[in-house]
């Protein structure tokens, strides 16, 4: 009678179990479950940078988005947008944002105000580059060849007594090869589109000087070289010299960029003795792509290959200041020496 009293107070203890023997013990405590973490939400408004007009209103956007994400969340509400086509800037005449700027990381509370430029249509950069190194070099040809209605009638097809002028038109068909080649299978492009509208400026520009330096040189009347062939085979040399110079920097940029990343390294010189140049100039393909111009004006004697040299020498020489002052505002170890194009001089 005691035993089943003693076993009933003990199943009727709260806090006791049942332990070895039979005798009680008490039972572990509860362990308190951690309350889980508030997530902190984002909400992101779009407006138009000219009109200030509300396009989109994106609620709970998670602080770690990426402006990439924010821009496929907008396509959603306004297909006509596609992600390339849109310019997401903090002031309305600020700079875009990158694609990989995270919303929490950016100078904007939890109710953030992004103002959207349209870019317009976009093509991608190797359909550019393709389509402006592809003319040139079918239109020079053209020339070349003598085909009906460039010459007059008694010229179709036939070929010119200078050997300058088959060099020329060698050494011109190789350039353009050379870039069709890198395009595809060497550029790592860290913008995947650009305004479809450039590529008309850009092919009237390549395609333009194409067919009239190549008028001239493959005309039947053109005039040889003044020096003959020693002017021809020193400007040959510099313009060999300078193209593999040229594809010796575009393969060292390429290695110095991983495929599918948009990392930027401080470019230094490898053991090719054609990449030693960027001890001097923070764009070397520049350098050597005028380099090789100018051999080309001085091989065939041309004014319009030497204002073609000119105006692209301009050109490539605003690119060359704008990529060296990116890179001394990314990278404080800069070397001081560097030049962006010329050395010691620009």
């Amino acid at each position: 009678m005691d035993m089943s009293l003693n076993l009933v107070a003990r199943e009727a203890t709260p806090g006791l179990l049942p332990g070895l023997n039979g005798l009680p013990r008490p039972a572990p405590p509860k362990v308190a479950k951690k309350p889980k973490k508030a997530v902190l939400f984002f909400e992101v408004e779009i407006l138009d940078a000219k009109t200030r007009e509300k396009l989109c209103f994106l609620d709970k956007v998670e602080p770690h988005a990426t402006i990439a994400e924010i821009k496929n969340l907008f396509t959603k509400t306004h297909p006509q947008w596609y992600p390339a086509r849109q310019s997401l800037r903090l002031d309305p005449k600020g700079k875009s944002l990158k694609d990989e700027d995270v919303l929490q990381k950016l100078p904007v509370g939890t109710t953030a105000t992004l103002y959207f430029r349209d870019l317009g249509a976009q093509i991608s950069w190797v359909t550019v580059f393709l389509t402006e190194y592809a003319g040139p070099l079918f239109i020079y040809l053209l020339f070349y060849f003598r085909v009906p209605f460039i010459y007059g009638h008694k010229y179709d097809f036939t070929s010119s007594r200078h050997t300058v002028v088959h060099l020329a038109c060698i050494c011109h068909s190789f350039h353009y090869v050379k870039r069709l080649l890198e395009t595809l299978f060497v550029h790592r492009f860290s913008h995947g589109t650009m305004p479809l509208r450039n590529i008309f400026k850009n092919c009237t520009y390549y395609w333009g000087f194409a067919a009239w330096m190549a008028y001239y040189i493959n005309h039947p009347l053109y005039t040889p070289p003044t020096y003959g062939a020693q002017q021809v085979k020193l400007a040959l040399a510099i313009f060999v010299i300078c193209q593999l110079g040229n594809f010796s920097i575009h393969m060292a940029l390429r290695d110095l960029r991983p495929a599918g990343s948009k990392t930027r390294k401080i470019p230094y010189p490898t053991k090719n003795p054609f990449t030693w140049l960027f001890l001097l100039v923070s764009c070397p393909n520049y350098t050597y792509e005028v380099g090789s111009w100018i051999g080309f004006a001085i091989m065939t004697q041309c004014l319009p290959v030497a204002l073609f040299s000119l105006v692209g020498f301009t050109q490539m020489t605003i690119w060359a200041k704008g990529k060296h002052r990116s890179y001394l505002k990314e990278f404080r170890d800069y070397p001081p020496l560097r030049m962006p194009i010329i050395p010691f001089l620009l």
